[in-house]
């Protein structure tokens, strides 16, 4: 989940994959694959940095074990 702010900066959390557009007018605009449209105050760069944090996140092997197992840093 990524974490975003509409503009009464309320702040809450999205899955990433839910995002089928994003524009800015000058507002950032998330459309969802369901067609709602979601007006937020983050910067598009922004949300896609924290996409691709996300991504990393749970696309790393050693994410998956956190909490899990204690698994130690590669030096």
């Amino acid at each position: 989940m990524i974490r975003l702010t509409r503009l009464n900066r309320e702040s809450f959390y999205l899955n990433p994959d839910l995002i089928q557009e994003m524009e800015s007018t000058p507002d950032t605009v998330l459309t969802l694959n369901s067609g709602v449209r979601i007006v937020v105050q983050d910067a598009p760069e922004r949300v896609i940095e924290d996409i691709v944090q996300f991504k990393r996140r749970i696309l790393d092997p050693r994410s998956l074990l956190d909490g899990i197992l204690h698994v130690p840093s590669v030096s």
